[in-house]
């Protein structure tokens, strides 16, 4: 039996003339021979009446005080009706189709409500629909916890849903099924000269979408790659074929690749903190990220030296941050308002020059270099959130991804 995995978010399921397109994709690969399980997030986006964060709101707005076990009941709803509703229509249309919840397609979490962590899948119920030629429609972001409570698995859980399924299965491909024609080589809304990408690695779209490409979870890419299953990123409203996500060196799909760069990725409202060490505090970078870690507060682009720390958090945390700091007897700095680049490439490692065009590229449009990192396939650098999109463009430039 050829299994696939279809996925489906929020804007391809929110309308009527969407959930066309929705069908079209079904029936074409059910026409292929394919056993196919679709895997479905909640109708639309913030606002609108069966989204996740319309959801949220509500509580927000009458006490917002409910448990987590009671909030994840809460938002299972918008999956549920998301899969509900695709079952009908395809029903209607003569496409025998199933329905199944995360509990019922055997997704087995631990108890961790809001962010679980799926332990174990057990997929004899699919199989037995799949031998039966339904198509078989799971809710995404949702599991059991191990005392039959309903869990989600945190923002991105439907992609992950969805590569576990495929790994659990033995699928052929996992479809992740978006707006947008496949992954892009920067983000069109700063970029216009943004293309296409036919294939990726498994490394650099994890690194892209951790920096900022919302267009894959990088915990569904991890479960992929352990499993060696292709992902394609495609557009729900055309015909294409999108971005290929495979490994190397795997079977399933020959790579190809002679780029040094891959794409260029971005987070912006992030402020950059510095704490200078003091004589008489030894253990000042334990005490400071222990501070953070303490409140909640998430740290990132850390540059630790005998002198003092380098790092940074989001704009909306970091007056907490520096005011924790201050009370700690800390002399903190900060700088609001930056952004993080990022240039990915599973080409550069190993590859001399790679930093040096990235300085020249922000040199020639006068951007200062804030602070830099780097990975095997990632270089980071810092720049003032009023420089991002003239960095954005130069750094697609000088690495040539508009050709």
């Amino acid at each position: 039996m050829r299994i696939l995995i279809q996925k489906f978010g929020g804007t391809s399921l929110s309308t009527a003339q969407a959930r066309e397109c929705v069908i079209q994709h079904i029936a074409r690969e059910k026409a292929a021979g394919y056993a196919t399980v679709v895997v479905v997030s909640a109708m639309g986006r913030r606002g609108l009446p069966y989204a996740t964060d319309t959801f949220i709101q509500y509580i927000r707005d009458n006490g917002d005080s409910l448990p987590p076990r009671e909030m994840d009941l809460l938002l299972g709803c918008g999956e549920t009706i998301s899969a509900t509703v695709l079952c009908s229509t395809l029903r209607s249309r003569s496409i025998s189709a199933s329905v199944l919840t995360g509990a019922g397609a055997g997704i087995y979490t631990d108890d961790q409500h809001g962010f679980a962590r799926i332990k174990r899948i057990q997929p004899d119920r699919i199989l037995k629909l799949l031998q039966e030629e339904e198509v078989v429609i799971v809710t995404g972001f949702q599991g059991v916890s191990p005392l039959g409570d309903l869990t989600t698995l945190g923002r991105g859980g439907s992609d992950t849903t969805a590569t576990a399924l495929g790994a659990a299965l033995g699928a052929e491909i996992v479809d992740i099924y978006t707006d947008v024609d496949g992954i892009l080589t920067a983000d069109p809304r700063y970029v216009e000269e943004a293309k296409p990408l036919t294939s990726v690695s498994y490394a650099e779209i994890c690194n892209m979408a951790r920096q900022g490409a919302k267009v894959i979870h990088p915990r569904a890419v991890e479960i992929a790659q352990q499993s060696r299953i292709p992902i394609r990123v495609r557009s729900t409203f055309a015909s294409g074929t999108g971005t290929l996500v495979s490994d190397q060196s795997g079977n399933h799909v020959p790579f190809v690749t002679d780029r040094h760069v891959t794409g260029i990725a971005q987070v912006s409202g992030v402020t950059q903190i510095a704490v200078e060490a003091l004589d008489n505090r030894k253990d000042m970078q334990l005490q400071v990220f222990r501070t953070m870690a303490k409140h909640g507060i998430s740290v990132d682009f850390i540059n630790v030296t005998p002198s003092g720390a380098l790092y940074t958090v989001f704009d909306e945390q970091a007056a907490k941050a520096l005011e924790l700091l201050t009370e700690a007897g800390f002399h903190p700095k900060s700088i609001p308002s930056c952004a993080k680049i990022s240039v990915i490439g599973g080409g550069m490692n190993g590859q001399p020059g790679v930093m040096a065009q990235i300085v020249e590229a922000l040199t020639e449009q006068g951007i200062t270099i804030m602070q830099s990192a780097d990975s095997n396939t990632t270089i980071w650098v810092l720049v003032r959130e009023s420089d991002m999109t003239k960095a954005l463009r130069a750094l697609h430039t000088k690495f040539g991804l508009h050709r």
